[in-house]
């Protein structure tokens, strides 16, 4: 085995990587935001179009019945992926926001009452904020925040007193989008079932850089988008222990999720078709399996190391000229650094790196408290893949120097 990832043979896979953006060569730093699609999973959705396009669930004829193959196929893909115990705690969805509303608008509309409390962390994304904020305006519940220090990191001594007897429900992010923070939700879930409220971890800035086993985590619900893990827009996973699955209500109304229905009465189907309303995103589920097949095919060890490397390589290139503001200093990262170049806006500064192929995002993250907090009106993030270099980071150093005389 290789003692090092073997990032070049690997970019060979990413079509997208090999093109010019304003005259220079595409350096795509916004993996946070999503990742680009190897080879295998582009194959894998035209394979659908042009082999077996049809319906699934119900068809008799082999068309249908191969579409259908192919996506339970993928559930089982996932369930593997995660460790779930079966395939009928894994549910497809539109994404993580989809995963996160469906879980408040059926467990929380159903179990939450006045003065329940909600728990969630300081640097959530508004996927887990808005969702919340909605069902405790409707159910009279309130919502708590576990706030953050200055490095970026959960303060769980704080934690340990707002969880208590009236929480219902603990929210939190697995990895901050705006920070690369990784949280240690093992402990909050054990605080949470020491009260006995249930747990939801957004996994979305997970699942791209580490193997996650929610089996382990015991936690109730795991939601993530498979388009940040090599695969679709549009397509999502949330799991959920079959337990709490079975007590709650469907979330939409529809073909699929139903077991029999007449205008007097309509009785609905297990999980997960239960929570599967209508014609589903096929080709998304079967290229979303693709996406975490080719996950699955890297030496997870070099990949992580690779990322480290990048992330810190990114990060003493920042801090040796003193002109940066590094947002978000934990001492447990994932591959992102938050900076801000001295005296530019973000924005200002996004726009004069793209001109030179370099992409990366500006702007809040859609994780405005955690602006707030740091009193920044956003940042420049540059999230990494693996299939990136330390070359494109020197790329990017050079690009920003520009950016500073032009601002200057």
């Amino acid at each position: 085995m290789a003692d090092k990832l073997d990032v070049m043979k690997i970019r060979e896979d990413f079509p997208i990587l090999h093109q010019e953006v304003n005259g220079y060569p595409l350096v795509y730093f916004d993996n946070g935001a999503t990742s680009q699609k190897p080879r295998q999973v582009i194959e894998a959705i035209t394979a659908y179009y042009s082999g077996y396009n049809a319906n699934i669930h119900r068809g008799v004829h082999t068309l249908s019945q191969r579409a259908t193959s192919a996506y339970e196929s993928s559930r089982e893909e996932v369930k593997t992926f995660l460790n779930a115990r079966s395939t009928e705690e894994i549910i497809f969805t539109k994404g993580t926001t989809e995963g996160i509303n469906l879980i408040a608008q059926t467990w929380g509309r159903h179990y939450l009452k006045t003065g329940d409390e909600i728990v969630v962390t300081a640097m959530e994304h508004h996927a887990n904020i808005v969702p919340w904020q909605m069902i405790c305006e409707e159910s009279g519940a309130v919502l708590k925040v576990i706030p953050m220090d200055q490095n970026g990191e959960l303060i769980l001594e704080e934690a340990q007193k707002l969880i208590g007897p009236r929480t219902r429900m603990v929210a939190a992010i697995h990895v901050s989008n705006a920070l690369g923070t990784i949280n240690p939700v093992e402990e909050l879930i054990a605080m949470a079932q020491k009260v006995g409220a249930m747990t939801l971890i957004d996994g979305a800035q997970a699942v791209p850089h580490f193997k996650v086993d929610v089996k382990k985590l015991d936690c109730d619900f795991y939601v993530f988008s498979a388009h940040k893990l090599l695969g679709p827009t549009g397509m999502g996973v949330l799991y959920g222990k079959l337990s709490n699955l079975e007590q709650i209500p469907p979330y939409q109304g529809g073909g699929d999720m139903i077991r029999s229905v007449s205008f007097s009465k309509t009785t609905y189907n297990d999980p997960p078709l239960k929570f599967e309303a209508g014609t589903p995103n096929i080709e998304g589920a079967i290229s979303m399996a693709e996406g975490i097949r080719y996950w699955n095919s890297l030496d997870h060890a070099q990949v992580a190391a690779h990322e480290q490397d990048l992330l810190q390589y990114a990060t003493e290139r920042l801090k040796a000229t003193g002109d940066y503001r590094i947002i978000g200093e934990a001492q447990n990262k994932v591959a992102v650094v938050s900076f801000l170049l001295n005296g530019a806006h973000p924005y200002d500064v996004g726009f004069i790196l793209d001109k030179h192929g370099i992409a990366v995002r500006t702007g809040h993250h859609c994780a405005e408290p955690v602006m707030q907090f740091f009193e920044v009106p956003g940042t420049i993030r540059a999230s990494f893949s693996f299939y990136n270099t330390r070359a494109e980071i020197d790329k990017m150093m050079d690009a920003l120097a520009v950016t500073k005389r032009m601002l200057a």
